[in-house]
């Protein structure tokens, strides 16, 4: 614990050097570890087949996010090298105005400070993770997971070569180095040192983190998203959009698991639905009203309408209104992401004010909701909550706003 607490220390007083450091500084730092993910890597790689072989009794997909072989190294340096070239969003000064008195009032985006990092497997959010907080002036602790710790290892030394080539604090990242559970005990504590926590990972990590955390935590715990195909939709282009949302990718949070359709146009999109998915292997769980019109499908319980399948699994119902969809979805959904497909303007505008979802779509696939996709460059996680930051999380959402205020002698009368 000793360890730890000089861990956090060491954290805090990086955070305050890296908060001041410039946008060169922070940029070089990035573009050393994009040529260090490039370079010929024997440390990285002897540490992730040492990962590899201990991991050999796990399923091929958990494996699989394991590795890093070298076109994931040169993803992540690509990813560094566009990180690097995005705006830096510390010190903007907004909404600056006169007041009456003569002062003038605006807001600065400066850093949070520190934020702690728990996630699973995929060593690559330790790239990821550092390389966000690198580029908003934020120090780090990072967490990950036992089956990657020698991975995560050589990876967080790459990342301190390179902040202090910069000329910044090996410090501002750091990686827990032990697989001790009590040392995530340990960081949804350490509110001395630490202003945010960010889990990325399964339902039980999230709600472990949720439960015991005694600081703020930007998350999601579940992507039970939906598409709504309205009275009024095209139905070629809603055919595309929903395949698209649901068997793109099944895995990630932003895949559709729920499909909502209007009764005026069910008996014809569902057939097609079917047809087309039918050679995927997409299992339907149907509705009453739905069941007879999808070949194959099983009736749905009650259950099904707020599960987060993760697989080629979708719970179908037939609404009779927009209002019973937006109904259906504020009950079941997980304020993630929706999308409507439409070719009404006002039941378009009337379902993005009335969703309660981080990201609401028309005409669009709700694989979209990412960092990336949406011009961030990356994210750090996608938060569900409504405060602080909402939907996938760039660097703006590793900021906080102060008020400032620029005086010419002005005196308060």
């Amino acid at each position: 614990m000793d360890d730890l607490q000089a861990l956090g220390q060491a954290t805090r007083a990086a955070a305050t050097l890296l908060a001041a450091s410039s946008t060169a500084q922070r940029n070089a730092a990035l573009l050393a570890l994009a040529r260090r993910l490039r370079s010929p890597l024997p440390e990285v790689q002897a540490a992730n087949e040492r990962d590899l072989q201990a991991a050999a009794t796990l399923n091929a997909p958990l494996r699989d996010r394991l590795q890093l072989d070298a076109k994931i190294l040169a993803t992540l340096a690509e990813g560094c090298e566009q990180i690097a070239a995005l705006p830096d969003p510390v010190g903007e000064v907004l909404n600056l105005r006169r007041r009456p008195s003569g002062i003038q009032v605006g807001q600065m985006r400066v850093p949070l400070g520190a934020f702690g990092m728990i996630y699973e497997s995929r060593p690559n959010v330790t790239i990821e993770a550092a390389s966000l907080a690198i580029k908003s002036g934020n120090a780090c602790i990072l967490r990950g997971g036992s089956e990657a710790l020698q991975s995560n290892r050589a990876l967080a030394q790459l990342v301190q070569d390179s902040l202090e080539e910069a000329g910044l604090p090996r410090a501002a990242v750091q990686l827990i180095p032990t697989t001790d559970r009590a040392a995530v005990g340990w960081l949804l504590g350490a509110t001395e040192f630490i202003d945010l926590i960010i889990p990325r990972g399964g339902k039980g990590l999230i709600e472990r983190v949720s439960r015991e955390a005694k600081l703020p935590v930007l998350k999601h715990l579940d992507g039970n998203c939906h598409s709504y195909v309205d009275a009024h939709a095209d139905l070629a282009q809603a055919l595309r959009v929903v395949d698209n949302a649901k068997t793109q990718k099944v895995s990630p949070c932003n895949a559709t698991e729920s499909l909502l359709v209007h009764r005026a146009v069910a008996a014809r999109f569902l057939p097609q639905l079917a047809s087309l998915w039918a050679p995927k292997g997409v299992r339907f769980h149907a509705c009453p009203e739905s069941l007879p019109l999808l070949l194959g499908a099983e009736p749905a319980t009650e259950a099904d309408w707020g599960t987060e399948y993760l697989s080629l699994d979708i719970s179908v119902k037939v609404v009779d209104s927009l209002e019973a969809a937006i109904a259906h979805i504020n009950r079941y959904g997980s304020h993630h992401t929706d999308a409507i497909l439409t070719t009404h303007h006002p039941s378009a505008m009337r379902f993005l004010r009335e969703v309660d979802s981080a990201s609401v779509m028309v005409n669009a696939s709700t694989r979209f909701a990412d960092g990336f996709e949406y011009g961030l460059g990356a994210e750090i996680g996608i938060s569900t909550d409504k405060l602080h930051a909402r939907g996938p999380v760039g660097l703006e959402g590793l900021t906080s706003l102060k008020w400032v205020v620029f005086g010419q002698g002005e005196c308060r009368v």
